[in-house]
Formats: C-alpha cells, sequence, structure tokens
C-alpha cells in the first residue's frame, strides 16, 4: 500500500485529503506545518508528499529545499491557494513533481499521484538493475586463500599477463576475471565472456571468430565475433576445459600472432585482447588424456590463480551471508532479516559441494521461508544436505 505524507497548516484540507486518498486505498501520515512534515518525512518512509506552500515554521519551498538537498527520491507535490504560474514553475525548477492550485480537482489530484508512484517504482527499478548491471561485486572473505586471490589479482591486474583461473563450480571464478578486468589499463573497455561449455562445439570458432555471409547453411549474414568484440578490452573464456581441440589451435594461432579470421573468410583481422580463462577441470590431465593442448595451456597460464572451495574457508560463510541477506533484503525491498548464532554454526558445517552459488541461493530461500530471525531449526528444514 504506498504511503502518502500531507503536510498542511489546514486541519481542514488535511482531513478532506486524508479521507479522498485513504477511500483509493492509500496510507497516509500529516502534518501541520513544514517543520514537523520534514521530521516525519527524516523518520519514516513515504511514496510521494503532498505539501502546501503557505505554512508557518518552515514553508513548503523551504521543505522542499531541504527535501532536495538529502537527495531523495521522493516526489514531491506542491498544492497552495494563493499561487500563480510564477509559483508554480519556481516550484518545479526547485524538484518538485507537478504542482496543484487549491481546491484540488480530484481528478487531476488522484492522475498526478499515481503518475507519481509510477516515477517513484522506475527509480527504484533502475537502481537494482544499475547494482545489477554496472557494479562489480566485492570478493566476500578475510581467510587466507581468499586474502592470496586478492593480493594477486592486485599485482597482475594492471600488468598484459594472461590468466588461467581455476575452481569448483560456483567458486567465484568469474568474478576473479571481472575484478581483473576492472583494476587492469583495459577497465575503460568491454569485457566479453565466453561460456565455452554452453556452446555446440560446431558454433563454437563462430562465436570466437565471427562468420561471413554464406560461410555455412544458417549465416544469413555476417557475425562479429567474440574476439572483435573485446578489442582493446578483455576476453574472458570460461570453461575452456570444455573447448574443442579444433577452436583450440585457432585460439592458439590467435594469441600467438594477434590476429583471427571469421569462419568463411580470409582476411586477417588484428585484434588487441587480454585473454583471461577459467576452468573447472585439471587441465594438464585434460593433456594427458588428449582433451587439452599443452602449448595453449602454457600460453594461457602465465599466471595461475586457484579460487578455494567454500568448503576450504568456511571461516568467511558469516562474512557472506551477512552480505547476501543485506543484499536480498535490497533486492526484495523489505527489512533485513537476521541469523541467530546457532543458524550460522549449522550453515559453517555444512558441506558446500555447490560453493558460494549455492550459499547464496540457501541464504535466499531462508530469507522467504523462515520468520524475522533465521535459526537453526531453519537451516535443518530448508538446508538440504
Amino acid at each position: 500500500m504506498p504511503n502518502i505524507l500531507i503536510i498542511d497548516d489546514e486541519k481542514a484540507i488535511r482531513n478532506v485529503l486524508k479521507e479522498i486518498l485513504g477511500n483509493e486505498g492509500f496510507a497516509v501520515d500529516e502534518a501541520s506545518d513544514g517543520e514537523e512534515g520534514f521530521k516525519k518525512f527524516s523518520n519514516a518512509s513515504y511514496d510521494v508528499v503532498l505539501c502546501d506552500i503557505k505554512m508557518p515554521k518552515i514553508d513548503g519551498i523551504e521543505f522542499l529545499q531541504k527535501v532536495m538537498e538529502s537527495q531523495s527520491d521522493v516526489p514531491v507535490i506542491m498544492i497552495s491557494g494563493h499561487g500563480n504560474i510564477e509559483t508554480a514553475v519556481d516550484a518545479v525548477k526547485k524538484g518538485a513533481f507537478d504542482y496543484i492550485s487549491k481546491p484540488p480537482d480530484l481528478n487531476r489530484l488522484l492522475i498526478t499521484i499515481r503518475n507519481a508512484l509510477d516515477k517513484t517504482t522506475l527509480v527504484k527499478e533502475t537502481k537494482v538493475l544499475k547494482r545489477k548491471v554496472s557494479r562489480v561485486q566485492e570478493i566476500i572473505g578475510e581467510s587466507e586463500g581468499i586474502q592470496k586471490v586478492k593480493d594477486t589479482i592486485d599485482k597482475v591486474a594492471p600488468t598484459e599477463a594472461r590468466v588461467l583461473v581455476t575452481g569448483e563450480n560456483g567458486s567465484g571464478k568469474e568474478l576473479v576475471a571481472r575484478w581483473l578486468h576492472e583494476k587492469s589499463n583495459r577497465a575503460s573497455a568491454p569485457i566479453i565472456e565466453v561460456n565455452c561449455a554452453a556452446i555446440p562445439g560446431e558454433l563454437i570458432e563462430s562465436e570466437l571468430f565471427g562468420h561471413e555471409k554464406g560461410s555455412f547453411t544458417s549465416a544469413i549474414k555476417q557475425r562479429i565475433g567474440k574476439f572483435e568484440q573485446a578489442h582493446g578490452g578483455t576476453l574472458f573464456l570460461d570453461e575452456i576445459g570444455d573447448m574443442s581441440l579444433s577452436a583450440q589451435a585457432k585460439v592458439l594461432r590467435a594469441l600467438q600472432e594477434g590476429k583471427i579470421t571469421r569462419v568463411g573468410g580470409d582476411k586477417e583481422i588484428v585484434v588487441d585482447v587480454r585473454v583471461i580463462a577459467a576452468t573447472n577441470k585439471d587441465l594438464l590431465e585434460e593433456v594427458n588424456q588428449k582433451n587439452f593442448r599443452l602449448d595453449l595451456y602454457h600460453r594461457l597460464g602465465v599466471i595461475l590463480i586457484h579460487v578455494p572451495s567454500l568448503n576450504d574457508r568456511r571461516e568467511d560463510i558469516p562474512l557472506l551471508v551477512e552480505k547476501f541477506l543485506e543484499d536480498i533484503a535490497d533486492e526484495y525491498g523489505q527489512a533485513r532479516k537476521s541469523i541467530d548464532k546457532k543458524g550460522m554454526e549449522a550453515l559453517q558445517k555444512h558441506d558446500w559441494t555447490g560453493n558460494i552459488r549455492e550459499l547464496r541461493n540457501v541464504v535466499e530461500r531462508l530469507v522467504i521461508l523462515s520468520g524475522k530471525e533465521i535459526s537453526a531449526n531453519d537451516v535443518a528444514a530448508y538446508v538440504k544436505g
């Protein structure tokens, strides 16, 4: 239910607005002047504010300026019986969502409030999307293994050295790759990811190097490959151990010569990319089994970074859980839940075969299904071994 704050020194106006908006399904709070209104605004969460302009102590324009200074995204609709065009323009210039004259037209008031609510929703959704898309998540942990990973990233990232990241599924290899890019001199250029395990063997070369129109049956137009897309930036080859031998040969040539040729083409294209590869396999064992090229292994593994499994860094679990609780509360737009001591101990004892990814899913499940505080009983009930 949207929460609206009405600030007006006329009690009759407040009562009328409260009754109208209450009948429309809104929760309504009220204040008799700007000073009281700003105190309530600072201590509670509102979706829209309706604010009179002429008021004692703090008038509406001063209230509006205070809201703008607080960098709040809550829309403020100004209402006044003493206004004119100049007043309305001034209010909007100072950040008001809209201006309505007294006595307010009911239909216009409700339409304006709903438009303001749409803006509030859009702002919240945009913030969530920006966090998901643009922000590289922090590498959480203080264990010796994770500290070694962080230190290596700091040393290696500013160089052009190729890096091979190893570790179990869900341990955070992609995050390591993203931080290597983020802290590199290529950070302003793109990082392009290719999941080698998810692409059929017959399409991997087209995915990496692109193809010319008509080079095979379904090639109805020219396609730019991942190497070209990553030009000037970083190419992250995830699950490289699943790449076909024929594609491995072409990747090796691209790394040696800095050139690629599109499938079906004969033109050599210069590419400037830094390659970071990751795998959950033992590549030297894959070499022994004739599934991976030894020369490519040496080209990729200039720097080796091993990401420890969650079972090998159990002391980091409390930090990870607290971070996930905070992130999930933020995503869901609800109060942050806590976990009691025994509940945390139970999570630390669990066998995390799915690593960080599994822990994140488990915490989300606990947030959804548990009460205000997550207990050891909740962990026993909702965490499956």
